[in-house]
C-alpha cells in the first residue's frame, strides 16, 4: 500500500484546509486510516482515524485537541481519505501524515503499517 498526502499550506488562524490522502496498491475499503501530526521538536501524535469496512467498533476517533474542529472522512471508490480542518490555530502547525493499517481503529502510531510522506501545515497568528 502506498499513501500520498497532500493539501497542506500556509494559512491564517481561523482558516480551513482539507488534507487528502490517496492510496494505491491495496484494498482501500478494508484499511483503517489515520491522520497523525508532528510539530517541530515534538513527538508524532494521533489526530483522527476512521475504520475500514472490515472492522467493527467505532467509526471515527479524534484527539481531544481537534474534536469539533476537524473531520475525517473517506471515499472508498476514489481510494482517498480526507481531513477537513476548520478553525485552525497556530498550535496546529505541524507536518501531517496519513497512515493505514489492517486492524481496528486505534491511535497508536506504532500499530500503523503504511505511511505517506507528510504534508506541511503552517498556521500563522
Amino acid at each position: 500500500v502506498q499513501l500520498q498526502a497532500s493539501g497542506g499550506g500556509l494559512v491564517q488562524a481561523g482558516d480551513s484546509l482539507r488534507l487528502s490522502c490517496a492510496a494505491s496498491g491495496g484494498s482501500f475499503s478494508f484499511l483503517t486510516m489515520g491522520w497523525f501530526r508532528q510539530a517541530p521538536g515534538k513527538e508524532r501524535e494521533f489526530v483522527a482515524g476512521i475504520r475500514g469496512i472490515e472492522w467493527s467498533g467505532i467509526d471515527t476517533k479524534y484527539a481531544h485537541f481537534v474534536e469539533g474542529r476537524f473531520t475525517i472522512s473517506r471515499d472508498n471508490a476514489r481510494k482517498k481519505a480526507y481531513l477537513q480542518m476548520n478553525s485552525l490555530k497556530p498550535e496546529d502547525t505541524a507536518v501531517y501524515y496519513c497512515a493505514a493499517r489492517r486492524a481496528l481503529l486505534g491511535d497508536s502510531d506504532s500499530t500503523y503499517d503504511y505511511w505517506g510522506q507528510g504534508t506541511e501545515v503552517t498556521v500563522s497568528s
